[in-house]
């Protein structure tokens, strides 16, 4: 669990903000409908702090939000606040909250479990049934985000963070928490390899997590070249790979199977008929076809699927994607891992018999849990002396675009949901700033 908000015996500080005031908010109320509104604000509870928002990153799950008014199954029904990877300065302090002052600089954990069950009492809070996530539909009513001017948020859940540490960086934190999650939950040995599929933020840095755990090999796919030149580039992963356009095959019920009305295709209830057969057969030849190629990129030479000792020790699957899951078990050796990152298609048909026969473990990581600590050690190790080993990337280079303010919101929505901008640049993590 993260520290307790409550220790020695301090002086209480007094709220620095009067009894109710008025925010700005950033608000969602249908698919591309964001609007600027005025909200009321109390002063902090018991146990909170009240936090003005310096940045906030814009993440997958808030263009779907953006785009849809839905993320996969959850669909929000009512107004909500985007925004879930965050930071800012502590500007009151609740009763019964020790160990903060004004002005000090936070990264914020966004999940508030209840702390009381048994998987919380494990140290497994993030799978807490009672979970309520900023920017989520999963509760209601929908736990708001974290687009507004100020928000209260519980003491336990605000990191403190050192000066060497950027607000841009910080808001980073909550990614680099999925990865090392996910990384925790690979266990991998030194000198491993690694392949990660998919080079978005993610997928970037549960790269530069495998080769911090000592991974010597560390592979990259994704089908925009423009983020496999920067992973590379940047130190992320050790070798990439684009995957062509023609091999990049959607995963969804509509599109892998193809939907005529021909009276062939696949219901969604499941039924195989003779012609979506023959396309799952087809997508599952193309998985092996870009494995084969993925695994020939880090061995510069053309591997053979069917060795016994060939393929990657641990495949983190970061897209969601069907087709992703499929090549992901046929580029794992036999006795591996597949690592499932990513949340997308949430019903998928996989060839099942190549985990069972080759036993290849499946682990599923959901968010993160006891990491924040982690992050913030190895954010602050960037600046101290080079030993040797391998030193995270710079962080506030995976910013590409900076908006400045709410009420710019929408246009860091818009450009968030591109591979590049207007000119032609990489648009890699979109920020919005105070």
């Amino acid at each position: 669990m993260a520290p307790s908000a409550t220790g020695d015996s301090v002086p209480m500080h007094i709220p620095a903000v009067s009894k109710a005031s008025t925010i700005n908010a950033s608000v969602l109320h249908g698919p591309r409908d964001l609007r600027l509104e005025q909200r009321h604000i109390q002063e902090p509870g018991i146990g909170e702090l009240q936090i003005a928002i310096k940045t906030t990153g814009i993440c997958g799950s808030d263009v779907s939000y953006y785009k849809k008014f839905a993320n996969g199954d959850l669909c929000a029904c009512q107004p909500l606040s985007l925004g879930h990877e965050s930071s800012g300065t502590v500007v009151a302090i609740g009763p019964h909250v020790f160990g903060f002052s004004i002005g000090d600089r936070v990264a914020l954990e966004v999940g508030i479990p209840c702390g009381q069950c048994g998987i919380c009492r494990q140290g497994r809070y993030n799978l807490c049934k009672k979970m309520r996530f900023r920017s989520s539909a999963k509760s209601f009513p929908h736990f708001q985000g974290t687009l507004q001017d100020r928000i209260n948020h519980p003491a336990t859940w605000c990191h403190k963070l050192p000066d060497n540490i950027s607000f841009d960086a910080a808001a980073l934190l909550e990614p680099l928490s999925v990865a090392l999650h996910a990384v925790n939950r690979a266990t991998p040995t030194p000198g491993s390899s690694a392949l990660v599929l998919g080079a978005g933020a993610v997928g970037l840095l549960t790269a530069a997590m495998a080769r911090q755990s000592g991974c010597s090999t560390v592979t990259i796919a994704d089908v925009d070249q423009g983020r496999v030149n920067f992973a590379i580039a940047k130190g992320f992963a050790t070798h990439g790979y684009v995957v062509p356009r023609q091999l990049h095959t959607s995963s969804s019920c509509s599109s892998l199977y193809n939907s005529s009305n021909s009276g062939t295709s696949t219901p969604c209830e499941g039924v195989m008929t003779p012609a979506s057969t023959i396309s799952f057969q087809s997508s599952l030849d193309t998985a092996r076809t870009l494995a084969a190629e993925m695994l020939a990129q880090a061995n510069g030479s053309s591997p053979l699927i069917d060795d016994e000792d060939d393929g990657v020790d641990i495949t983190f699957e970061c897209t969601g994607k069907e087709v992703c899951m499929h090549t992901a078990l046929y580029a794992t050796r036999a006795g591996g891992k597949v690592i499932m990152v990513g949340m997308g298609t949430p019903i998928q048909t996989l060839p099942m018999s190549v985990a069972h026969l080759r036993e290849i473990d499946i682990l599923g990581i959901f968010r993160y849990a006891n990491t924040y600590t982690t992050g913030i050690k190895l954010l602050c190790a960037r600046g101290g002396p080079n030993r040797g080993g391998y030193v995270l990337p710079d962080l506030d280079e995976m910013v590409t675009h900076r908006f400045k303010g709410l009420d710019n919101a929408k246009g860091a929505f818009e450009l968030a949901s591109r591979t590049v901008d207007d000119d032609g640049n990489l648009v890699l993590k979109v920020v919005i700033e105070a």
